[in-house]
């Protein structure tokens, strides 16, 4: 754990990187999906939304890339994304094998790594002020 607090600013760093390839969302959301999930939604309604879920993750991207160079906000930070990232990995995996053989599947592979090691750097730098 200490390797992983000793180095939360380059974890948090890469993280909001590799987050922010999401942006295409924004940009192509039949595109994101397609390469994704395999699958489209169509309409002026489905292109809102996953721009809005674009935008939301490039968000959380900014946070993070923030949040290391702002120890001061690395808590919220970290507990925010850690929890969206959370919520993405869980309803990947619960599509089961829809997804094993998408993008989504790798980078719901990603992103519990991340939170992991999101979750390591703030139970040793919480649990001592508990």
């Amino acid at each position: 754990m200490a390797w992983i607090v000793d180095n939360i600013q380059w974890i948090m760093l890469a993280s909001g990187v590799l987050t922010l390839t999401m942006a295409q969302a924004v940009f192509a959301p039949s595109r994101t999906l397609t390469a994704l999930f395999g699958e489209t939604l169509e309409g002026p309604l489905a292109r809102l939304i996953v721009r809005n879920w674009g935008f939301l993750i490039v968000a959380s991207a900014g946070m993070l890339i923030y949040g290391a160079f702002h120890a001061e906000v690395r808590p919220l930070v970290l507990t925010f994304c850690g929890a969206g990232k959370l919520c993405f990995v869980s309803l990947v995996f619960a599509g089961g094998a829809r997804y094993a053989k998408r993008q989504a599947f790798l980078a719901a592979i990603l992103d519990t790594v991340m939170v992991i090691l999101f979750a390591a750097y703030l139970a040793a730098t919480l649990a001592p002020a508990l």
